[in-house]
Order: C-alpha cells, then sequence, then structure tokens
C-alpha cells in the first residue's frame, strides 16, 4: 500500500470513529467480550505451558522421539510436532507465534517455517463447540462435524506442503527415534538455558500476558473497522455486486460472507442468519473458519514480523484450508446424524463455565494430539 493510499485510509478510519463514537465503542467493547470469554482462557494458560516448556527443553525432546513421523509425512523436523499440538490446542495464533520462536531460535528454516506456519493455525476447540456449535447453532453435536472438518482440511494442507519449496539435497537424513537420545538433548537445552526458575516463570508470565493483550487489541481494531464497513454499506455494496454476478446466491450471504473474511466471529454470527438449512449454515461456518479473517492475518503478520517467513504462503494455505474444510464438513454432515433437539442447556453459560469449558476442551485435545503423534511415531519406528 502507498503511503497516499495508507494515509487516505487511515483519515477515513479516524473520521469515521469521530463521526460515529457510540457505535465505536459498542463494537471494540463486543470484539473484547468475544476476547474475554473464548480467546483469553484458550490461550493464556497454554501460552505460559508453552513457554516452561520450551524452558524445560521439551521440545527437543519431542523433536527426537517423533522426527520418525514429522519428516515423511509433513517434511518437518520432530520439534515442530509441539507447534502442531500447542496450534490445534488453543487456536489463534498460538501456532504463528511458536513458529516465530523455533525460527528466531534457528530451530527451524525459512522454508520449514512457512511449511509450519500453514496448518497450525485454526479456531480454537472451545470457541467451535461452544461459541459456534452450542450457542449460535444450538447443536453443542455439531462441534464435533465443524470441528472434525477444519482440523482434518488442517492436517490436508499440511500434507500438500510437503511439497512446498523443496529443493534437491533438501531431505535430511531421519534417524531413529530413542528415549535415551532425547532424554539427553532435553538435559543439554536445561543446561543452554540457565535461567532460575522464577524467571522462567516471571519471563512466561510476562511475554504470554503480552501477546494475549496484543490479540485483544488486534479483535477490538478490526471489530471497530468492520462495524464502519458496514455503517458505510461497503461489505453490502459488495454483495450486491456478487449477486448481479451469481444469481444463485443470495444478498444476505454474499454480505455474511465477507464479513466473515473480514472477522470470523460476526461472520459466522450472520451466517446463521442468513441461511436457512443446516447444510448450508455448516458449509459457510465451516469455510469462514477455515478462512480465518483478516484479524487474524494481521495477528499472525505482527508476530512473524521479526523473521524471514514470508506472509504470502499462509494465505494460500488459508484458502486451501477454507476450501477443503468446506468439502469434508459436507461430506461427515451426508453421513452424521444430527439431533434436531439438544441435550444441553441453551440458555447463556456464566462466564466461569465458558471459562472452564474452554480450558476443558483445550486440555483434552493438547493430550489426544499428543498422544497420537507419540503412537504413531512408534508405529512407524519403535523405540530404540
Amino acid at each position: 500500500m502507498s503511503i497516499v493510499a495508507r494515509i487516505l485510509a487511515l483519515s477515513l478510519l479516524a473520521l469515521g470513529m469521530f463521526i460515529y463514537p457510540q457505535e465505536v465503542l459498542s463494537s471494540a467493547l463486543g470484539g473484547l467480550t468475544l476476547w474475554w470469554r473464548f480467546v483469553l482462557p484458550a490461550l493464556l494458560p497454554f501460552f505460559i505451558l508453552s513457554e516452561l516448556l520450551m524452558a524445560a527443553g521439551f521440545v527437543h525432546f519431542l523433536g527426537i522421539l517423533l522426527e520418525s513421523f514429522m519428516r515423511p509425512f509433513f517434511r518437518l523436523p520432530g520439534k515442530a510436532s509441539f507447534v502442531v499440538a500447542m496450534g490445534y490446542t488453543s487456536g489463534f495464533p498460538m501456532g504463528a507465534v511458536l513458529t516465530a520462536r523455533l525460527r528466531q531460535a534457528g530451530e527451524i528454516t525459512r522454508e520449514e517455517g512457512e511449511r509450519l506456519l500453514a496448518f497450525t493455525n485454526n479456531p480454537s476447540p472451545g470457541f467451535m463447540f461452544g461459541a459456534v456449535a452450542s450457542g449460535m447453532l444450538g447443536k453443542p453435536t455439531l462441534g464435533i462435524i465443524l470441528s472434525s472438518s477444519v482440523y482434518l482440511a488442517n492436517l490436508m494442507v499440511g500434507f500438500l506442503f510437503r511439497f512446498y519449496c523443496v529443493t534437491p539435497g533438501s531431505q535430511q537424513p531421519m534417524r531413529f527415534p530413542s528415549f535415551k537420545r532425547a532424554w539427553q538433548e532435553m538435559k543439554t537445552a536445561q543446561t543452554r538455558d540457565n535461567r532460575p526458575f522464577g524467571q522462567i516463570l516471571g519471563d512466561a508470565i510476562r511475554q504470554s500476558t503480552t501477546t494475549v493483550l496484543m490479540v485483544a487489541g488486534f479483535m477490538a481494531f478490526f471489530a471497530v473497522i468492520l462495524r464502519l464497513l458496514n455503517i458505510w454499506h461497503i461489505t453490502l455494496f459488495l454483495a450486491i455486486l456478487s449477486h448481479s454476478v451469481i444469481r444463485i446466491v443470495q444478498v444476505p450471504v454474499f454480505q455474511a460472507f465477507f464479513n466473515g473474511l473480514f472477522e470470523m466471529t460476526l461472520g459466522c454470527q450472520e451466517t446463521i442468519q442468513a441461511l436457512s438449512l443446516l447444510h448450508q449454515q455448516v458449509a459457510l461456518l465451516a469455510l469462514l473458519m477455515g478462512w480465518g479473517g483478516l484479524s487474524v492475518f494481521a495477528q499472525v503478520a505482527g508476530l512473524i514480523s521479526g523473521t524471514d517467513l514470508r506472509f504470502s504462503s499462509f494465505v494460500v494455505a488459508r484458502a486451501l484450508h477454507a476450501i477443503f474444510a468446506l468439502g469434508l464438513s459436507q461430506l461427515f454432515l451426508r453421513f452424521a446424524k444430527v439431533p434436531t433437539s439438544s441435550f444441553f442447556p441453551l440458555q447463556a453459560p456464566s462466564t466461569t463455565t465458558l471459562w472452564w469449558n474452554t480450558w476443558h476442551l483445550s486440555s483434552l485435545v493438547f493430550i489426544g494430539i499428543m498422544s497420537l503423534l507419540l503412537v504413531l511415531a512408534l508405529i512407524r519406528q519403535p523405540l530404540r
């Protein structure tokens, strides 16, 4: 973007914020409320945990044990398995945070970092089950279909990206997993980081809090931008323009789609209102959650700005993820039996309940993914 265009865009944004202060306040509050209820409990505990585990050398431990699985399937080192597990556990933007950390530490190459970044970013399980399936759709069982579609589509993207930027002779030799060698590698990593535990814990909490607050700022800022775009009828104009080309799709559906391209949550909310058939709702929801929204794009761009990782590959991966998630959701929905009534109470749960459910789901996902990766690695190459 040129300097003139940037100044013009910022001037229009400032003008809109001065003209519509009440709308700006309410939209920013809505973004922060979403962050407080779903993002903070899914991110902060696992941000701190990831910092502590990395300082303890756990990443190096996994690097030895899971090398035999990660190399042939994703053309990534075993250390990347930790990013996969944490990214799928906590959702945006955990994958980008940890990928940038590994790249800055020189643990992965530039191409490996871009492959890893491509498939370790998705909504948190708490958001898919709690906010979308239970809250918006009123059918908690649909969370299984949505999350399965999103996770499996992301793995498909990761497998495709194993062919990304492959040069002759770049394939590194694969070594057998060894618990003894993994333990020694972890101890060596602990020796290199000679900080006392109190300092490690303090640094972990400080850095994690800073990152989570940055995410809150992005969510509030993009909620304001999207609100102004709707007030100025820009998304409506894009929807009408698209409808004139593709007449089969109605204007409200296009408007929900464009809102979701900017901000995933608002797009998901409008999808429920714009579409009446369940399979259409699930299709657009899966598409938008696979895409993530420009708010997530901005978070990832900011997090990798201190590295040499290219952002273009991330955009391509998100487009593929959205298409794959849409297709898989329709395939799963075709064979799944979705109850017409819910076995769960549909009244709004308390904040404490939401926090516990989000943290609980994320914990189960983390344990399940780590266990699955270890089993697959051991099946492929038994421990020596």
